[in-house]
């Protein structure tokens, strides 16, 4: 085990993430400690940048490109140690903080004097089947660059489907959430895919649908004045995208997303937005909290504790005049940030602390197509083309760094004049194992389909079915440990049966190239699969009845079953 800890060490701030609040709690800090002082800054981040969050939704759509949003810590801040690594857990007891290993398996502690927790929130999918499975989160950068890809790949298989009812499938994207996240994605999204439609010749825009879901009335009614939400929902129904409003995304299969008044959208395409959650580091901490945040004083600092801080999405930051909860918005992390930094720099030197006392400066969200609205100080509201200005050269002027600056100005002026790339940038690697969700009637493959994964039941169940003369018959039903679709792995040939979904079921997939290289090089794994199958064919040509049973091998045991 290694450690940071010395007798003759500094006075050691250890800020836990890299996110608005963590990044400009360290800047504030290296601007206001004295240079060569007893105080040593360090950040722990999972990745070695900041990412700009307010502008992601423009990477999706090419309007800027894919690094312009982020910047590299080391430049940011020059005085402070970095680590990039996961933070395992926390001992405030021992005041220390435990991070994941490096190339080697073995701990790195860090002790602390000061502790800084500011490491957000997560996409939390707890409590919604299939959404962990099926839905496309949009939280940070891998997630915009993933959708992206997505979006792209689905517009080309579009282009060479000739099924009129899976081109549909295809070109159907479905947004949960009608928040600033969830607009601001799904203006850009049908901008992009309109863009990629036009320029095939085999599709039309008309065949196109981009849906957005939302629990209200109208979008961004908790974020905004009845009239700009109005404005903003209005805007939307012109530029094409759909509205489902006053209901929620229920769940979501491989090939539908389910609202939860019953409605059953068929597509590929399911991104979420909806719910997040605090970092699930927090939950372990024997710390004050409510909604699942950490309480703070106005000071920032957590009850009954002078050396715990905390601050941005994971802090419930009471705003010190009006003492209402602070909204989780960038603005604010970064004024918390400010006053975090002053606050710790005056207990260091045994001064008097200040308390955060910040209403905000307006609210602004982009609808897509030079369209924008806002909300600025003294409660002027615009929208249009002058609100879409005033969002731009916000955060444009917000931007870290003045290379990034010059950046996205020149991505945003070449995007006058020369039309976004569409290509994918498949970075990626196999995903081996991974869980699936199917709801009723959903089909996990049909019989002729080419083989391409492996399953084996979790929990649920489902029906094999054998089409003949154009009549579908059900020959096997299949529960918790069962699998089935390895024989048209093994034989290279197309399914042979149907497999439908008849309760709500979860599912491992295995897909065809790691299945292969599993039996390649486990001959034995490969012999049993192999003599299940030719027990299933021998058994399905004599028409012996087979009783279904609870272990693996009897599933679909009739007919082929085996997919």
């Amino acid at each position: 085990m290694e450690t940071q800890r010395d007798s003759k060490s500094p006075i050691r701030i250890l800020i836990l993430g890299g996110g608005f609040a963590g990044v400009y709690s360290a800047m504030y800090l290296d601007r206001i400690l004295p240079r060569g002082g007893n105080v040593e800054v360090t950040l722990v981040n999972r990745e070695d940048y900041f990412v700009f969050q307010p502008l992601l939704a423009e990477v999706v759509s090419g309007n800027i490109g894919i690094l312009d949003t982020v910047s590299p810590l080391r430049r940011l801040l020059p005085r402070t140690r970095i680590f990039v690594r996961e933070v395992d857990s926390i001992d405030l007891e021992q005041k220390t903080v435990t991070l994941s290993p490096g190339f080697w398996p073995r701990e790195y502690v860090l002790p602390y004097d000061h502790l800084v927790l500011a490491l957000g929130s997560v996409t939390d999918f707890r409590g919604i089947p299939g959404l962990f499975e099926h839905a496309l989160p949009f939280k940070n950068l891998a997630d915009a660059l993933s959708l992206r890809n997505h979006l792209i790949r689905a517009v080309e298989e579009a282009t060479v489907e000739e099924d009129p009812e899976r081109r549909k499938e295809l070109l159907t994207f479905v947004v949960a959430g009608g928040g600033f996240s969830g607009v601001e994605v799904a203006a850009e999204m049908n901008d992009f895919v309109r863009r990629l439609v036009k320029r095939t010749r085999r599709l039309k825009v008309s065949e196109m649908r981009v849906i957005l879901v939302h629990s209200g009335s109208r979008v961004l009614d908790r974020e905004l004045t009845e009239s700009l939400s109005v404005y903003a929902t209005e805007v939307l129904k012109r530029r094409g995208v759909e509205l489902i409003l006053n209901t929620r995304l229920r769940t979501a299969s491989p090939d539908a997303a389910i609202l939860q008044n019953g409605n059953r959208i068929v597509t590929k395409t399911v991104v979420s937005t909806v719910p997040s959650t605090p970092h699930p580091l927090i939950e372990s901490l024997a710390l004050p909290k409510e909604r699942g945040k950490i309480k703070v004083d106005a000071s920032l600092r957590v009850a009954d504790h002078d050396d715990i801080w905390a601050i941005g999405d994971c802090a419930l930051v009471p705003i010190g005049s009006t003492g209402k909860p602070c909204p989780p918005t960038a603005q604010h992390a970064v004024r918390q940030a400010k006053t975090l930094a002053h606050n710790i720099a005056a207990q260091v030197d045994g001064r008097a602390l200040s308390e955060f006392d910040f209403g905000g400066l307006g609210k602004l969200g982009s609808l897509g197509h030079h369209c924008a609205v806002a909300e600025v100080g003294g409660g002027i509201r615009l929208s249009g083309f002058v609100a879409w200005f005033l969002w731009r050269t916000v955060y444009w002027w917000k931007l870290p760094g003045l290379d990034r600056k010059i950046k996205v100005g020149f991505a945003w002026f070449l995007d006058l004049l020369i039309p976004p790339e569409a290509v994918q940038l498949r970075v990626g690697t196999s995903q081996g194992v991974s869980q699936v969700h199917y709801e009723p009637g959903d089909v996990v493959f049909r019989q002729g389909d080419l083989g391409d994964s492996l399953y084996i039941i979790l929990d649920g169940e489902a029906e094999v079915l054998i089409e003949d003369h154009g009549q579908e018959r059900v020959v096997a039903h299949m529960g918790p440990g069962e699998h089935f679709g390895e024989m048209a792995l093994l034989s290279q040939e197309a399914r042979t049966a149907t497999i439908r979904c008849t309760q709500p079921m979860n599912a491992l997939a295995l897909q065809k190239a790691d299945f292969n290289a599993l039996a390649s090089n486990i001959p034995e794994m490969r012999k049993s699969f192999a003599r299940i199958m030719e027990e299933r064919i021998a058994r399905s040509s004599d028409g012996t009845e087979v009783p279904h049973a609870a272990d693996a091998t009897s599933a679909s045991d009739r007919d082929g079953g085996g997919g």
